[in-house]
């Protein structure tokens, strides 16, 4: 079954005003995209907070904006919140053609434990925290996951090579890129020495 637009009015209210929308549980949005005329428009508040909760920012979604006829494919591209109370304060909206290809950076996450990690002072090194992709809009995934387990000692790694893309996704980094190793922190040691000086004496002959 297929989820329910997130609903949309088309707003009025410009510039500064748009706080007068916040207090109403209404949030600003922008929508834009190649090849349309941009919008100003209106979401609830709470069904938007709600959409990005599930979707995030790399899941398409629809948007239904009233008076059309059907129902427009987005990405959120980007969430704007006050710093202090975490409200919304504007999201932008970015349409996409379903035949057209788009290029992304998809987040990296984690999986598994390293087996690696169970010997002191060993570390793992993060070295992508994102992965820029191209993909048709139904073929793109949400997040690259890299699986841990396969981390067994210092020195292994993981390259963007090794990684398992769905199908018709293509990686625009090169293949020899580390995503992420295993290294080893040299251990701290105390000597227990003094070291001396003959700073402030005077040779006498």
């Amino acid at each position: 079954m297929a989820e329910a637009a997130l609903k949309a009015q088309k707003r009025e209210i410009l510039g500064k005003k748009t706080r007068f929308l916040r207090r109403q549980g209404q949030t600003p949005a922008h929508l834009f995209g190649n090849g349309i005329d941009s919008l100003a428009l209106q979401c609830d508040t709470a069904e938007i907070r709600s959409m990005i909760a599930r979707k995030g920012t790399t899941r398409l979604l629809s948007i239904m904006v009233a008076g059309e006829t059907e129902s427009r494919n987005v990405f959120i591209r980007e969430i704007q919140r006050n710093v202090i109370t975490g409200e919304l304060v504007h999201v932008d909206l970015y349409q996409v053609n379903k035949s057209e290809k788009i290029r992304v950076n998809l987040p990296i996450v984690f999986k598994g434990t390293a087996p690696a990690l169970k010997t002191k002072n060993n570390i793992i090194e993060q070295i992508l925290n994102e992965l820029d992709v191209e993909s048709l809009p139904d073929n793109l995934p949400p997040q690259i996951e890299v699986d841990l387990s396969v981390l067994a000692e210092v020195g292994q790694a993981i390259s963007v090579r090794d990684l398992i893309i769905g199908d018709g996704v293509t990686v625009m980094a090169l293949p020899d890129q580390l995503v992420v190793k295993i290294s080893q922190v040299a251990e701290e040691r105390g000597t227990g020495t003094t070291a001396s000086t003959s700073e402030g004496k005077t040779d006498k002959k």
